[in-house]
């Protein structure tokens, strides 16, 4: 199998596209589209991120617009609720970004490969991606990958393998 044309699909999180203006995140995150633009990824996302972005700039729901096709857009289910609420009862998160949880949740039951977010507090580190794996397993689900931008967007050259 030639992995090198595989498209991975990426859930990204409301903070990747904040990232797209921010002065620390402008230049992994735009190069994430750039790479999205020649095909390497598929952007997905959510219903959940499209309510936290509505109190986003202007700037940040205008990215958003017209974006995503509808089978790109995931919608929320009890099982992914249910799911939330596992890794909320067993501390993964506090309760109090049980956002956070539903992200890792939607992402992990539409068997999506990567959640990509630059919230590396609750989500992109590896205690956390850990944690939620752990109940992904005890749950019956597949382990997901939690990686900020930075770590998809090398790699993609043309140059011989050695």
């Amino acid at each position: 199998m030639n992995f090198a044309m595989r498209a991975f699909s990426l859930y990204l999180d409301t903070s990747v596209f904040g990232g797209y203006f921010d002065a620390e995140f402008l230049a992994d995150t735009r190069t994430l589209w750039r790479l999205r633009e020649a095909g390497f990824y598929r952007f997905v996302t959510s219903q959940l991120v499209f309510q936290e972005i509505a109190g986003a700039p202007k700037r940040v729901r205008e990215l958003m617009r017209g974006m995503f096709t509808p089978d790109e857009v995931l919608e929320r289910t009890a099982e992914m609720e249910e799911l939330a609420q596992a890794y909320l009862a067993q501390k993964v998160v506090p309760q109090v970004f049980d956002d956070d949880a539903r992200h890792v949740a939607i992402c992990t039951v539409a068997r999506i490969e990567y959640l990509v977010s630059w919230n590396f507090k609750h989500l992109a580190n590896v205690r956390r991606e850990s944690g939620f794996n752990a109940v992904n397993l005890l749950q019956g689900y597949p382990s997901l990958r939690i990686v900020a931008p930075t770590f998809l967007i090398h790699g993609h050259d043309q140059e011989k393998e050695l």
